[in-house]
């Protein structure tokens, strides 16, 4: 082919082959699948220069063949390093193994080939190729082919897959559902249905059958929900119990399932498609749910969902459907697969993942990937330098500092702002161009920014602030065309970008890096808050990035607004100074106006007169809308119930609309001892590890758990709270018991000691009321 195409990545490998490595990536494009196939390309390490003769008959003596070179590069110390270039990936891994065992300092040994190929060419997602076209059946294959990047953006062919099967893991049927395609594979004898069903004799059968619809519909990106850790990895054990290789990827290739022993961790490789699980997808994107079940998620974002959440009574009416109402049974599945279509079309997670790899040039699968994606960003520039990467720091690291918290002022106000720095950290590092060369470079350079524990900043030779300055300009521009999926992709990146650098999984962590953030960052919040004091006006909190002020005099909206909107200007203005008069710098430090609240509560400490931290309600007016937030109280945690959620905000309305609470107050506690809230006193606590690992503490939600499983034992159910989970439960006068087991009287007096009077008892005594006084005459009549 001689006219240049573009196209996107969608799967990547390395391999060896007839003595050498062929590196293959499977694109997206506007024509269909292309199968790029390069040879030629060698694995590479980096060792010093000085250790090049001992390297040499290291390897020699283990019968390994290596090439050197000496191409000029040098690692971050200023030690001159050369490169070791081997014919095969299993030769370079074994020499990296030989020569660290023998000494020699290795570096950049864990950048894989196909992942090299794409750095060194800053190729991220899109990508423009040609070369040598060779006949295919169901794609194009080129070979020889050459590569550059390209800002192409893919259409993807989306397919949702969900599958049915007994507690015993025996398959019953396979939903698919995407573009014209709405289809349940079942096993059965046909019958009629209003779903389209395509009847199956047996598991073989039904196996066979999906990988025939899988090449006719040819999707570039498989959805689910938990699809990797449940789906396919049963669709796998099944055919291998049949003794099948299920052949899913393109070309007929078949799937791989490997198991982290370290995390847990369940991936999925599919040659020429991606698969996506949904709750991952999701928590990458920073979404935060109370529980990631697919009822719970669709009901929150879409308003409908399943009939039930009670797993063992669904899996027992999935199994009493199989065998009795096969097309109800198709229709339930089909409906799963069209909720995680439309969560994915509903929040734009594609185009998230998409953004996240053409900015990155992360997998479209990649879950998390902070450190990664900082590696993939940064390391071209510095090899572009003549600098190799450092190995990972011994022992982890240092730990660094975090944000900064100021003590904050307990009491329950009127008419506060606040103030927050606009990307505070990204702001720090473009100001003082900190970047892990910029601080070698630095060290020994006259004239350099100074920074925190002992770190100086090159002010001519970095790459870190202009990364950061090249995404906030484009964050800026994704907010006017406000195209959210972009703005929050590139958000995450930016933002992430300190955390690595403080992280010791990082291989550019220094704690002067992060040190010299974070610590700037509490220099500037108590140099803002010191200003607007001058103002007349008092700082009653601050937290990392937010400036909490509460004003003198009388306002409402509109004075409070332009007073806020006065305030950031103005100290935005006196860093533009400070900056530029004591450092010669200029300051990319901006301070706005993020809200006001007419009346705002911090409160307590539980039990101490001592100021909270991270903890806050208000009363917010934006355009004249009034809006109850809260900040890590009650209602939105997940660890307290709907009572006290319930309880909480109507209190807080009344304070903070100056309304007397007291028949409030005596009515939830009657309410409540009566049994008429009993619907409102569920716990929901997830289980965050197996049950069998709780042995030191029993918290209620583990006795709870383990008594609902002893239940699910005797009567021959599926033992549901084994492995993590969510539990939920009351409180009962014989302890926690689990919601579907319940058999013993309500504890009504913990509800009202654990539920109701912290509650009150945070914001009743800024009003000049006592939780006991007032409520002393209720409880006696109980």
């Amino acid at each position: 082919m001689s006219n240049i195409e573009q196209g996107f990545i969608l799967t990547r490998h390395s391999r060896d082959r007839h003595n050498s490595c062929d590196i293959v990536y499977w694109l997206t494009t506007d024509q269909g699948p292309v199968r790029l196939v390069l040879g030629g390309e060698r694995p590479l390490l980096m060792i010093p220069l000085e250790q090049h003769a001992q390297a040499l008959q290291i390897l020699a003596h283990a019968n390994i063949t290596a090439q050197w070179a000496t191409p000029g590069l040098q690692t971050l110390e200023h030690q001159a390093v050369g490169v070791l270039y081997f014919a095969t990936i299993a030769g370079h891994k074994a020499a990296a193994e030989v020569l660290r065992r023998e000494g020699i300092s290795v570096f950049e040994d864990d950048i894989r080939l196909h992942e090299r190929f794409l750095l060194s060419r800053f190729i991220r997602g899109g990508v423009a190729f040609m070369g040598t076209l060779e006949p295919a059946n169901g794609f194009r294959q080129v070979r020889q082919a050459r590569l550059k990047p390209s800002d192409y953006t893919p259409q993807f062919r989306v397919l949702s897959l969900d599958i049915e099967c007994s507690g015993q893991g025996e398959l019953y049927s396979i939903g698919l559902y995407g573009d014209g395609l709405a289809r349940v594979l079942m096993i059965g004898k046909p019958e009629p249905a209003e779903t389209d069903i395509c009847w199956q004799a047996n598991e073989v059968a039904l196996l066979k059958a999906l990988e025939q619809e899988l090449t006719e519909y040819d999707p570039d990106i498989i959805i689910g929900w938990n699809i990797i850790g449940f789906d396919f990895r049963l669709l796998l054990q099944r055919a291998a119990l049949h003794g099948i290789r299920l052949r899913l990827g393109r070309g007929g290739e078949p799937a791989f399932l490997r198991e982290s022993h370290y995390t847990d961790q369940v991936f999925i490789t599919l040659p020429g498609r991606v698969v996506i699980d949904g709750i991952a997808a999701l928590k990458t994107a920073c979404y935060q749910f109370d529980s990631f079940s697919l009822e719970s998620v669709a009901q929150q974002l879409l308003g409908r969902g399943k009939q039930t959440e009670d797993v063992a009574n669904r899996l027992a009416a999935i199994t009493r459907d199989f065998h009795r109402n096969k097309p109800k049974l198709a229709a339930y599945n089909l409906e799963d697969c069209r909720l995680v279509w439309d969560i994915f079309t509903h929040t734009r997670l594609l185009d998230f993942l998409r953004l996240r790899s053409q900015l990155t040039g992360l997998e479209l699968d990649r879950v998390g990937g902070s450190v990664a994606a900082f590696t993939q960003v940064y390391l071209p520039h510095l090899h572009r330098a003549g600098y190799v990467a450092p190995n990972l720091p011994a022992g982890g690291g240092l730990a660094s500092p975090g944000g900064y918290v100021m003590d904050s002022r307990p009491g329950l106000y009127r008419h506060v702002l606040v103030l927050d720095f606009k990307s505070l950290y990204p702001a720090i590092i473009r100001t003082f161009n900190i970047d892990p060369l910029g601080l070698v470079i630095g060290l020994n350079e006259e004239g350099a920014i100074p920074g925190f524990r002992g770190a100086r900043f090159s002010r001519h030779q970095h790459f870190l602030p202009a990364i950061i300055q090249h995404l906030w300009l484009a964050r800026d521009q994704a907010k006017r065309e406000q195209d959210a999926a972009r703005s929050q992709a590139i958000k995450i990146l930016m933002n992430s970008f300190y955390g690595v650098l403080g992280s010791g999984g990082c291989r550019f962590y220094d704690t002067r890096l992060a040190s010299s953030i974070t610590l700037r960052g509490h220099e500037i919040m108590q140099q803002s808050a010191r200003w607007i004091s001058e103002q007349g006006h008092e700082v009653i909190y601050g937290d990392t990035d937010s400036v909490f002020v509460l004003l003198t005099g009388h306002h409402n909206e509109a004075s409070a607004s332009t007073e806020g909107k006065r305030l950031g200007a103005l100290v935005t203005q006196l860093w533009q100074h400070k900056l530029a008069e004591e450092l010669q710098i200029t300051s990319h430090l901006e301070l706005q106006f993020e809200c006001y609240f007419a009346r705002f509560l911090m409160p307590t400490i539980r039990g101490q007169e001592q100021g909270s931290k991270k903890r806050y309600a208000g009363l917010s007016y934006k355009n004249g809308i009034s809006e109850l937030v809260f900040k890590g109280l009650e209602t939105v945690r997940s660890d307290w119930t709907p009572l006290a959620k319930h309880f909480q905000t109507e209190l807080y309305r009344l304070i903070f609309n100056d309304d007397d609470p007291c028949d409030f107050v005596r009515e939830t506690l009657a309410h409540t001892l009566s049994g008429r809230y009993d619907a409102d006193l569920v716990y929901s606590k997830r289980l965050r590890r197996p049950l069998a690992q709780y042995v030191k503490s029993q918290p209620p939600q583990v006795r709870a758990a383990r008594d609902a499983d002893t239940h699910n034992a005797r009567l021959g159910l599926p033992l549901r709270y084994q492995n993590k989970g969510v539990i939920r439960y009351v409180m009962t006068v014989n302890g926690p018991e689990a919601l579907e087991y319940v058999s013993s009287p309500l504890d009504y007096q913990h509800y009202v000691d654990r539920q109701i009077k912290p509650v009150a008892e945070a914001i009743l005594p800024f009003i000049g009321l006592n939780f006991e006084a007032l409520t002393g005459q209720q409880l006696g009549l109980f």
